[in-house]
């Protein structure tokens, strides 16, 4: 009897660490395989260069009186700025937060969860100033400033009306006009993005 005859008929003939190897080197192989081509693909996607640079913008209010509104364009919205008048900002404190229809201050740079306050709605230590997305969030129509039944913004395409912080009061505007991300670096510049 030959010592093969001897043998375990059931030990594997091939090297399992080898076996292994190849399994790794063969997926590996695969992964990168994979990647190189999809990337052309999900690279498309990103913005291009042009959107890139109007997603910030910097604008300088310092010829905007108390009680004037200017429009700058921030990718491709319209923004409105406005110096609020101590009467429209007394005005704005003075709602009842429970007769507004959206109660949410739809302010990107405090919590989503805050609630419509005035104080939540304005540009933080800087109440004169509001800083909004000027589309109607009904229809994604412009509401004319200083307009409608609140003395704020009204859309006349539908009839929403909003107040002096531009919060919905009435019509079918569901929510607040958005407040984007901005912040004042000086006393007469906001960057807006």
């Amino acid at each position: 009897m030959s010592v093969n005859e001897h043998a375990d008929p059931n030990r594997e003939q091939s090297d399992p660490n080898r076996r292994d190897f190849l399994y790794i080197a063969t997926g590996a192989a695969a992964a990168v395989g994979t990647a190189a081509f999809l990337w052309p693909f999900i690279d498309q996607m990103n913005p291009d260069a042009a959107t890139l640079a109007l997603s910030e913008i910097e604008v300088d209010v310092s010829q905007v009186a108390e009680g004037q509104s200017i429009t700058a364009k921030w990718r491709g919205k319209p923004i409105f700025i406005r110096q609020r008048t101590a009467a429209e900002i007394e005005e704005g404190k003075a709602v009842d937060l429970s007769d507004l229809k959206d109660p949410l201050a739809r302010n990107a740079n405090i919590a989503g969860d805050a609630p419509a306050t005035d104080e939540n709605r304005a540009a933080e230590s800087k109440e004169a100033w509001l800083v909004m997305v000027g589309v109607c969030t009904h229809l994604g129509c412009i509401p004319i400033g200083q307009a409608g039944d609140y003395d704020g913004w009204f859309c006349p395409c539908h009839g929403s009306h909003y107040d002096t912080a531009g919060r919905i009061r009435t019509g079918p505007a569901p929510e607040n006009l958005a407040i984007p991300p901005f912040e004042f670096t000086s006393d007469t510049t906001v960057r807006i993005g």
